[in-house]
């Protein structure tokens, strides 16, 4: 992590709940061998990944729908309600990248998204699933959750230009 600038703000500022976005991506890395020097900021995957279908899956989440079924809420008052503003996947040589931004995340969901895109781009779960798992409300209907160590937080905005735009996964 590096400081790029710094200024004072007013007394009221939460880094966290004055947030509009969060932009985190996952990092995928394709080959039969796991590359050691990767190891620890991005998930080996052995087979190819089916990056189009990802997309057309991802498709069908974007906007502001109820997220249950792909994350989990520490306090059963509080709703899974979120607005995912983009959703893409992009290959750039070995690596798979899979950026998420959203206005907020419930506990594991882009790990959760992450997981049942690779389903999707495995051939296990079909694009057009997503519909049908968004409406079960349900974490048993999504895919897996991707472990931690690909997941990287890029970019935080807020309304009153405190921040850089997000970079390009």
């Amino acid at each position: 992590m590096a400081v790029t600038g710094c200024r004072e703000v007013p007394s009221e500022f939460s880094a966290r709940f004055s947030a509009r976005s969060r932009t985190y991506v996952y990092a995928i890395l394709e080959d039969p061998i796991p590359d050691p020097f990767l190891h620890a900021t991005t998930l080996a995957h052995r087979g190819g990944l089916d990056v189009g279908a990802m997309n057309e899956a991802a498709g069908h989440l974007l906007g502001e729908r109820d997220f249950t079924s792909f994350g989990r809420l520490p306090d059963a008052e509080k709703t899974a309600i979120r607005n995912l503003f983009d959703l893409e996947v992009r290959r750039a040589g070995r690596i798979v990248r899979v950026k998420a931004r959203a206005n907020a995340f419930i506990q594991q969901m882009v790990r959760s998204l992450v997981g049942t895109l690779i389903s999707v781009g495995e051939g296990k779960m079909g694009p057009a699933q997503m519909a049908s798992i968004l409406d079960a409300k349900d974490r048993a209907a999504a895919g897996p959750v991707a472990p931690p160590h690909g997941l990287c937080l890029v970019s935080v905005e807020y309304d009153e230009g405190w921040s850089s735009p997000p970079p390009d996964p």
